[in-house]
């Protein structure tokens, strides 16, 4: 199936159990708050699931959320990283109870999606000092006989030092070749595939832990992990919905494999990130916003920086806006990709100018970095992304 059928496939499998979909919101979360985008399906619910009024569509809710998460940027470029994806979520506000949430799971993934019940692997909270182990859910994957390993600080979910929490137990599949080996906590190829959430309590400011006046469900599964296993493919950029980026940019830049996954993984999400109104700028989310699109100029620049944004085809920018859901106008996505590489350059051959007074082999302080940020507006990590290219550079002329 693809990202289409399967999307559709889930909510269906949600509705026929009683669950209405709600639809997904922006990657900018409303108000002032100090999130800077939504990172989990459960983020535009939040009010619902910390004791707030009832959601208008119910107490079963299922869902595909558009999520945007910076801390694992540095591991796009890997099998099963990314910056912006969509994520497929159900949640039970007050109803059922997280037992009946995982066999939903288990039979969502094995008799309608098709996976080998040899393939899976769960994890459960193990208990800490506040919350014994979770027995109910290690009782409930005995029952469907899928292994399960006790783990403590993975299997804890928290949505910041407050708020909401509890248990998390984790569906994982093996992504190896050959039979199975070992157990997520011991084996890298066992992949996080469905997290479900037994939240049961609140943690205030002072660190102690209170039960929730209704404890709620919260699962999330990311769509294009989800194809990498039903499509049968090794990596999620080997998935339908990168087929576009992964058939155009070799020919068009003639990246090598990891630099095209972190150029279509940066570049995907810059659309969408612009698609719900971010603007580059040196603060906040147009800063990452900014970054994202300087990580993409500073590879495709490493060998030739007579690339340009401006060569990007507008069909990959329809093709992004489309499968999220946003009806921006691709030109103007264009003319604002342009317009910061056009500031980038100028960046770039000013710092090389500033960092070239202190001769080969330079590391700065924090002092120094501080220095050339307030007075030069040489950002920290543009700094360490020439002072990288310097070095690639001195290697590569000693090789010869």
């Amino acid at each position: 199936m693809n990202a289409e059928e399967t999307t559709r496939t889930f909510l269906g499998f949600f509705e026929e159990r009683g669950h209405q979909v709600i639809e997904g919101s922006s990657l900018v979360p409303p108000g002032d708050g100090p999130v800077l985008f939504t990172a989990a399906g459960m983020h535009p619910l939040t009010p619902y699931l910390d004791g707030g009024p009832p959601h208008p569509q119910g107490r079963r809710l299922t869902g595909l959320q558009r999520c945007l998460r910076t801390t694992d940027l540095d591991e796009v470029g890997d099998e099963r990283h990314l910056t912006v994806f969509q994520m497929l979520g159900s949640w039970s506000l007050g109803d059922y109870d997280g037992p009946q949430s995982l066999r939903w799971g288990f039979e969502l993934i094995t008799k309608i999606l098709g996976n080998e019940r040899v393939r899976l692997h769960a994890t459960v909270f193990g208990g800490d000092d506040q919350v014994g182990p979770d027995l109910a859910s290690q009782r409930t994957w005995d029952e469907l006989g899928v292994p399960v390993e006790f783990l403590t600080d993975d299997n804890w979910w928290s949505n910041g030092p407050t708020g909401p929490c509890g248990p998390d137990s984790e569906l994982f599949v093996w992504t190896g070749d050959g039979p199975p080996q070992g157990s997520p906590g011991t084996d890298e190829r066992w992949m996080e595939l469905w997290n479900h959430v037994t939240m049961r309590f609140r943690r205030p400011g002072d660190g102690r832990l209170e039960p929730l006046s209704q404890p709620n469900v919260d699962t999330g599964m990311g769509l294009e992990r989800l194809l990498m296993v039903t499509q049968g493919v090794p990596s999620v950029f080997q998935t339908d919905v990168f087929q576009p980026w992964m058939s155009v940019l070799p020919g068009l830049w003639g990246p090598g494999q990891k630099e095209l996954r972190l150029i279509a993984d940066h570049l995907r999400a810059s659309i969408v990130i612009i698609g719900d109104g971010v603007r580059p700028s040196n603060t906040g989310r147009g800063y990452v916003l900014r970054r994202l699109l300087r990580r993409v100029l500073t590879v495709l620049w490493r060998t030739d920086n007579s690339k340009s944004l401006g060569d990007l085809p507008v069909t990959l920018i329809e093709h992004t806006l489309a499968r999220f859901g946003q009806h921006t106008d691709p030109e103007l996505i264009r003319e604002i990709l342009k317009d910061e590489e056009r500031r980038f350059a100028v960046l770039m051959t000013r710092g090389r100018k500033v960092l070239g007074r202190f001769g080969p082999g330079w590391q700065p302080t924090p002092e120094e970095l501080s220095y050339l940020h307030q007075t030069h507006g040489l950002p920290p990590d543009l700094v360490t992304d020439l002072l990288t290219e310097e070095g690639e550079t001195s290697e590569s002329v000693v090789g010869q």
